[in-house]
């Protein structure tokens, strides 16, 4: 035997654009979005991470190429504006579940991918017959959805605070509240009165207790661009 190499069997799949994203987005799914640096992305194709380059720019490209095509295309709206906006958000909420390593690339601007301008174009529809004018429009939406990352990202944070203690949500605010009162609260009344009437006895399971703080948050948005609709009409 002669020890040569073993032929390939076939030709290599043809480096793209689409092809690199698709592999960094599998990278930071599992690993975060460390885990889909040029260099691991290269490793992972089996090509050098120079040769990327010429088909995504620059990591800040990719990382903007990995977002979009993360997300998705936004769901369909329908012609109530508040079931629509609701919808637009539930759907931004879930693409952050998906693919929670999104909410770590900072937001340096307007929209620009194809599916960013199409998520921006469903949130506008949503309001098309609301009256509110466009600096309006994009203020709403502009609320609504740093509203979802924000609530998403302090949850997410919270719930893996909690598995590292390895508590429960309940019992994270038993500790809360047993901490607090320990201290003298002649000086906060509120949060006196707040403990005193055990609004944190009785907490839903964890999933439930994230969605119901979503909503309610949500609800209370779309009540003040429910207020903007009826000040403009």
């Amino acid at each position: 035997m002669t020890g040569k190499p073993r032929p390939r069997v076939g030709r290599p799949a043809e480096l793209d654009a689409q092809r690199i994203v698709a592999t960094a987005i599998a990278l930071a799914d599992r690993d975060g979005l460390r885990g889909a640096s040029l260099t691991k992305v290269a490793a992972a194709l089996d090509v050098t991470a120079m040769s990327l380059y010429r088909h995504i720019g620059s990591r800040d490209g990719l990382t903007d190429l990995m977002a979009d095509a993360a997300f998705g295309p936004p769901p369909a709206v329908g012609s109530d504006w508040r079931a629509a906006l609701r919808d637009w958000a539930n759907g931004q909420r879930a693409a952050f579940a998906r693919h929670p390593w999104v909410t770590q690339i900072p937001v340096a601007g307007p929209p620009r991918g194809i599916n960013a301008l199409a998520w921006m174009d469903a949130g506008l529809a949503a309001l098309r017959d609301t009256g509110l004018d466009w600096r309006a429009k994009i203020g709403a939406i502009t609320v609504v959805g740093g509203y979802v990352r924000q609530a998403f990202v302090t949850d997410r944070q919270m719930a893996q605070r909690r598995g590292a203690d390895q508590r429960t949500e309940a019992q994270d605010l038993a500790a809360y509240q047993r901490d607090v009162t320990a201290v003298d609260l002649s000086g906060f009344p509120e949060i006196a009165a707040l403990f005193t009437a055990r609004a944190f006895a009785d907490v839903p399971p964890d999933d439930e207790s994230a969605d119901d703080d979503f909503a309610f948050g949500l609800e209370l948005i779309l009540d003040g661009i429910a207020t903007a609709i009826a000040r403009s009409a």
